[in-house]
């Protein structure tokens, strides 16, 4: 009899254990290949995709705009091009930025920035400018549209993030580097093109200290009554890559907004470089379907430094994850840096 009480509590145990649901855990990177400037997104078929800034693949050639896909926002697959037609005002370049995709009115509007044609460049406007191209699919074909959006000196029309703000409704397009300020602009309707009686408005300024001698790579979202608008700097890449995520907030979409600073003067990175990985930045944010918010971002593995592409001089920034925290209202990274062990993977309900 004794034997038998040990055997059946000996099989509830395992029973109890086979009843427990499985934990998912990922591990960085999330997708181990250049990937630069990464922005998520889910789409209207419920999957999420991933969208980044060109890259040299010895088998693929030139891609010039990323795009990768996923069921569980951990395991990537890779697809290829999202922008295999260059638009005409661009080209004859290869410059094709980070990318921003929103799905809205049941199309999928994509914002680069890009380098225009020699032909088109006039006075003050010889650097990069913007441009949207529209697709029926989360993947593409993206189609360009034939003019760009805005031109301007050197690298400070970069990085766009669209943005449609839940309080007002209105759509918002951010932007900017180049030692300027981030700025913010409403769209028309037609999301392809500024309106004209609203302004470009000076959000975050480049400050000349430490990571925000520069800054760039807007992503805004909108939590608790406050907008956060996160932002990168200074310096993505090369050798003496130096970047990191900050992080400011406000009452309105459109600012004015209050950057987390240190005790004294001085940017406060909420994810910062590591031993195991360096340059962390340019994020995206997505919210998984328990309400975690997690940041997507690039890194660079200091032993990996150099891309194994045709273009050597090209930093092999990986695409990682990890969940964010709300410290007195205030997002914040594990750390201040980019997670190295096994995590909790994001929930998400089953189809």
């Amino acid at each position: 009899m004794k034997t038998t009480k040990i055997i059946a509590f000996v099989l509830m145990g395992f029973a109890l254990f086979s009843c427990k649901k499985e934990v998912a855990m990922y591990e960085n990177p999330v997708l181990d290949r250049t990937f630069p400037d990464p922005t998520i997104i889910r789409g209207g078929d419920g999957l999420y995709y991933a969208y980044a800034t060109q890259a040299l693949d010895s088998a693929e050639g030139m891609t010039n705009i990323q795009v990768a896909k996923s069921e569980d926002l951990v395991h990537w697959e890779y697809i290829g091009e999202a922008l295999p037609k260059k638009p005409v005002w661009a080209s004859q370049t290869q410059n094709f930025w980070a990318p921003h995709v929103i799905f809205a009115d049941n199309k999928y509007f994509m914002y680069f920035s890009a380098e225009p044609n020699a032909e088109i460049k006039t006075g003050d406007e010889l650097g990069l400018g913007l441009g949207v191209a529209i697709s029926d699919l989360p993947e593409g074909p993206f189609i360009p549209v034939d003019t760009p959006m805005i031109k301007g000196n050197t690298f400070v029309n970069i990085d766009p993030m669209a943005f449609d703000d839940p309080v007002t409704g209105k759509k918002l397009l951010y932007w900017g580097s180049g030692f300027e300020p981030i700025k913010v602009r409403e769209l028309n309707d037609d999301r392809m093109s500024f309106k004209q009686d609203a302004p470009a408005i000076e959000l975050v300024k480049a400050i000349h200290f430490d990571y925000q001698f520069l800054v760039e790579a807007a992503w805004v979202t909108y939590r608790n009554n406050y907008y956060y608008l996160y932002y990168s700097g200074d310096n993505c890449c090369g050798d003496s890559a130096h970047y990191a995520v900050m992080v400011a907030r406000s009452k309105n979409a459109t600012g004015p907004f209050t950057v987390l600073m240190k005790e004294k003067e001085g940017d406060f990175p909420i994810l910062d470089a590591s031993g195991s990985w360096i340059a962390p930045g340019h994020c995206s944010v997505i919210t998984d379907d328990a309400g975690v918010e997690w940041m997507y971002y690039h890194a660079i593995n200091p032993k990996q430094m150099w891309s194994d592409s045709l273009k050597k001089n090209e930093n092999r920034r990986v695409m990682m994850m990890d969940p964010i925290k709300y410290v007195d209202e205030w997002p914040m990274i594990e750390n201040n840096e980019p997670s190295s062990v096994p995590q909790l993977a994001p929930v998400l309900n089953k189809k």
